[in-house]
């Protein structure tokens, strides 16, 4: 194929991509304001405080989908309902479901179609508006685990104390290993036994002052959004050494 048509046929390939994404989009669109709109959600006029961090909670709950979800679906194992890792016992899940990701400088509520300009102000707009749809139950704050999943690490802005508490570790790595315990039982059978021992090398070893260990050996997914973003411009970078590189022959011929 001479360079030319090559060029011609990345950039349909390009274009296709984009309106995929576009189409992928408005579709994951209508799913949401389709739920919302199956609903009535009024601003509750007795706004209860809710004591728990939401920030935190999401680095808790992108800890657990990003690098023990992939395991435990691959696995297909269901996690027992007294394990607080499952997603239904995030409080703050229904409202990070109904978040519409456009943009870096556009987000909508799922509920009732409002855009924002940063993830911040939809989260306030969900506490003023939306905070009935809470279910502030005991073991539903995500949050109090953060000490087991290592949501410092997961926060990008946030970096690492310099000096461990020894202290701090032991408390971690007890907590991270009850965890282990009520939501993979060795005694639940073979999957529940390789995710227990997996669960303790991928989050509770690292809860020690020994620099040499890390969180996440085992790795994790990658990002779908990362993923959906990067489609279209590695196209665009092939299409443009297509036609450097045809530009160049061109030169040559002269």
């Amino acid at each position: 194929m001479c360079a030319g048509h090559l060029a011609s046929f990345l950039l349909v390939a390009l274009l296709s991509a984009s309106s995929h994404l576009l189409v992928a989009g408005s579709h994951q669109d209508q799913e949401f304001h389709g739920a919302a709109g199956s609903r009535i959600h009024l601003q509750n006029p007795h706004k209860h405080e809710v004591h728990c961090s939401r920030e935190r909670s999401r680095a808790a709950w992108e800890a657990i989908d990003e690098y023990l979800m992939p395991f435990v679906e691959k696995e297909k194992y269901e996690l027992p309902s007294k394990c607080r890792l499952r997603p239904d016992n995030d409080m703050f899940r229904e409202q990070e479901q109904h978040k519409i990701h456009f943009d870096i400088n556009e987000w909508r509520c799922g509920f009732c179609k409002k855009a924002f300009r940063a993830e911040k102000f939809l989260d306030q707009h969900f506490e003023n508006r939306h905070n009935n749809l809470l279910d502030n139950s005991e073991g539903r704050c995500l949050a109090d685990l953060c000490g087991a999943l290592h949501c410092d690490l997961m926060m990008e802005f946030k970096k690492p104390k310099s000096k461990c508490s020894a202290a701090a570790a032991v408390r971690n790595r007890h907590l991270c290993e009850s965890l282990a315990d009520s939501c993979f039982p060795i005694n639940q059978g073979l999957a529940a036994s390789h995710l227990h021992e997996f669960f303790l090398r991928q989050f509770c070893d690292a809860h020690t002052c020994d620099r040499g260990a890390k969180p996440f050996p085992k790795g994790g997914r990658v990002s779908k959004f990362l993923h959906r973003s990067c489609v279209p411009y590695a196209l665009m970078l092939m299409l443009f050494q297509v036609i450097t590189n045809e530009a160049t022959s061109d030169r040559c011929n002269l």
